[in-house]
């Protein structure tokens, strides 16, 4: 983990606003999102927002506060709950939005969701990539992060996008490192 740590903070490190793509191993998933969320709440100390398309905001914001993360900076977008038919409990930590497919519903709830978090320093993760393959075509993928990251700029974020590290998506990963500032292996 201190590996994945250091390599964080040397990409990101003095960056004030950016877009950045994280290419994760699988093997390393879990705990490279992690030190990315501890990276920027912890070691930045930055609100923001972090859409969910993998786990459940009832899953991830448990996980986070045990890993000593603190989740009154965090708010989330949760793509996952609705999907699996999962119990949605209203709350002002989330806002669940009905599936991975609907690119409209999550632009616009992190339109919604940047603009309530408080301050002029504010993030935004995007977990993931690869949730969104599975959804929708590998064209429609293509047009929707360039759009998010003319978004990001716009917001003036840290922006952070994550995509598994894998031969199926390579071309695909290597088209849209054009959109991104920084481009983060691990």
């Amino acid at each position: 983990m201190e590996e994945v740590r250091n390599k964080i903070k040397e990409s990101l490190n003095g960056n004030e606003n950016y877009v950045a793509l994280a290419k994760v191993t699988a093997s390393k998933y879990q705990d490279s999102n992690l030190e990315m969320i501890k990276y920027l709440t912890v070691d930045d100390e930055v609100p923001g927002v972090y859409v969910t398309l993998n786990k459940p905001f009832s899953v991830m914001q448990p996980f986070l506060v045990k890993k000593g993360i603190n989740t009154d900076m965090i708010i989330f977008i949760d793509a996952v709950t609705k999907t699996s038919g999962g119990d949605v409990k209203k709350t002002e930590k989330c806002l669940f939005i009905g599936s991975p497919d609907n690119l409209s519903d999550i632009s616009l709830a992190m339109d919604q969701a940047v603009r309530a978090v408080p301050g002029d320093k504010k993030f935004l993760f995007f977990d993931s990539l690869d949730t969104l393959l599975v959804y929708n075509k590998p064209t429609t993928v293509a047009k929707f992060i360039h759009f998010l990251s003319g978004k990001m700029r716009v917001w003036n974020v840290k922006g952070i996008i994550v995509s598994l590290e894998k031969d199926s998506n390579k071309e695909l990963l290597d088209e849209l490192s054009q959109f991104c500032d920084i481009l983060l292996e691990l």
